[in-house]
């Protein structure tokens, strides 16, 4: 088999793995929605705030990037989990025209009460992975990322 084949072999086993992956993550995100209630999106959506509030709450254009999904959907979505405790919205201190949300304590909780399985799932799915070993998989997983957005671009734009 030639070099170039290989290669192409390569990276289509990764991109294949890449989407089982995801299928997965899937699966245990719905399943960690279910126990709060919740929907998939929105157990999305307050994982995203848990990870970008740095103690003044998270537009929701950061967590609508974050997520890379439509900031309308964001506003829609914290509404309901507002509605149920999960989730304040206020209105932002340096420009009124902006809320910032952030989990209620009643959220936190929540997320603390499953930690345990969190922890066992991550132990489960990270088996014979150390510290070291999933720093240097994220740093190629990020450049990874970073080379897709240029690549899906170069292709909406009809240079590829």
């Amino acid at each position: 088999m030639a070099e170039h084949e290989q290669l192409d072999r390569a990276v289509r086993d990764f991109i294949w793995n890449i989407v089982e992956i995801h299928s997965q993550l899937e699966e245990i995100h719905k399943s960690w929605a279910q126990m709060l209630g919740i929907t998939e999106p929105q157990w999305l959506i307050l994982m995203a705030i848990d990870e970008l509030d740095e103690g003044r709450g998270v537009s929701g254009i950061a967590v609508a990037n974050k997520l890379r999904i439509h900031p309308a959907f964001v506003t829609n979505q914290t509404k309901k989990l507002e509605s149920v405790g999960l989730l304040a919205r206020l209105t932002s201190q340096d420009d009124a025209r902006f809320l910032q949300m952030s989990l209620t304590e009643k959220a936190r909780e929540e997320i603390t009460k499953l930690s345990i399985k969190r922890q066992a799932l991550n132990s489960t799915m990270f088996a014979g992975l150390d510290e070291e070993s999933l720093h240097y998989l994220n740093k190629r997983l990020v450049s990874i990322a970073k080379n897709s957005r240029l690549a899906s671009k170069k292709l909406s734009i009809g240079i590829l």
